[in-house]
């Protein structure tokens, strides 16, 4: 699976009393399947994942898929503390035609999660998994670091496609390009723009068109098959793909040379972040440095000092739902709206 692009990190909409507001959740998913992103990452840290039950994970996960558009990427947040719950969700994902699987580090029992039971843990789950499976290293809540080395050998996996490193360090993200420069590559279909061909996409295939009526229904009259609807597909060599958490240093992780990146920011402001990728891919530093100043401030503050709530809320300014977190997350009081607003003014979708 292509992993290039932007990759907003959507949130999960609740009703005042917490239960999901699903209604929500597909009015989110079907803006965001008409902006230029290159997909979205479903139950992730942004979508409070670890404050949904198995049951309405899986919820989430149906009305999100149901909800996308097929050329849009789908990423799939599994990750549970053990091996056989983290696999169950996986395979409901695989079911809901998701396109690969986001697997956070197991963390409750952090100092036994040394190099063997990381390696034992990822290796099972890309094993057994029906989908490709991304590495997921947020140490900002896990206090747990996938250490490089270990990213290096799972990068020879065969169903082990990439990273989102999650840490904010230019430095890190530099070790693991170069770490794992020597994985295998793996040709992946693209369309004929190079941009990735989800299972879903191949599926509509598959599938008559709406108005399209068989030559039973007319009786003995020959009608010609229809056209195919994905008109051409190529293949692309890839390695491990390295992707960044950050929104802070976006453009210099892309300079790098990371592949995409699944942002939390993203999810208020999907198109302030797609234009600094846009800029990069077409060669043009000056406007992608001013695009990335642009959002520096606002991302910070929003996503970085705020978190859940902050990122909840730039999502009600700017058009998604956002609502407020679970308890024990609160919601944010007047004066920090206020200061919302204000460096969100300028960064609107």
């Amino acid at each position: 699976m292509l992993l290039e692009g932007i990759f907003p990190a959507i949130t999960t909409p609740f009703y005042p009393d917490g239960r999901l507001y699903l209604r929500k959740l597909e009015h989110n998913i079907e803006r965001y399947s008409r902006t230029p992103v290159a997909g979205c990452a479903v139950l992730g840290s942004t979508g409070e994942a670890v404050m949904l039950s198995d049951d309405e994970s899986r919820e989430v996960l149906r009305v999100a898929r149901a909800s996308a558009a097929p050329e849009k990427v789908l990423l799939a947040g599994v990750a549970r503390e053990s091996l056989l719950e983290t696999l169950r969700l996986a395979d409901y994902a695989t079911e809901q035609q998701y396109d690969a699987l986001l697997v956070r580090t197991p963390h409750y029992y952090g100092p036994a999660m040394r190099a063997l039971e990381l390696l034992t843990y990822y290796r099972a789950v890309a094993d057994r998994a029906g989908l490709p499976v991304i590495l997921y290293s947020i140490p900002k809540f896990t206090h747990l670091e996938i250490p490089v080395e270990v990213v290096a050998e799972l990068a020879h996996h065969p169903n082990i496609v990439g990273i989102k490193e999650s840490s904010g360090s230019l430095d890190r993200l530099a070790a693991l390009l170069a770490a794992t420069r020597s994985a295998p590559r793996r040709s992946v279909t693209v369309t004929p723009v190079f941009q990735a061909v989800t299972g879903r996409m191949l599926l509509a295939e598959l599938e008559p068109p709406a108005n399209f009526v068989s030559a039973e229904a007319l009786g003995a009259v020959a009608v010609a098959p229809p056209p195919p609807r994905l008109k051409a597909v190529r293949k692309k060599e890839v390695g491990f793909q390295v992707l960044t958490g950050s929104a802070n240093n976006l453009l210099p992780a892309f300079e790098s040379g990371v592949a995409g990146a699944i942002l939390a920011f993203a999810a208020p402001a999907p198109q302030a972040c797609q234009e600094i990728y846009t800029a990069w891919k077409e060669n043009d530093p000056i406007v992608a440095a001013e695009k990335q100043r642009r959002i520096a401030e606002p991302s910070r503050l929003v996503a970085n000092q705020y978190g859940i709530p902050g990122l909840k809320y730039a999502c009600d300014l700017n058009g998604y739902y956002g609502g407020n977190p679970r308890i024990p997350l609160l919601p944010l009081a007047a004066d920090q709206k206020a200061e919302i607003a204000s460096i969100m003014a300028d960064v609107r979708n």
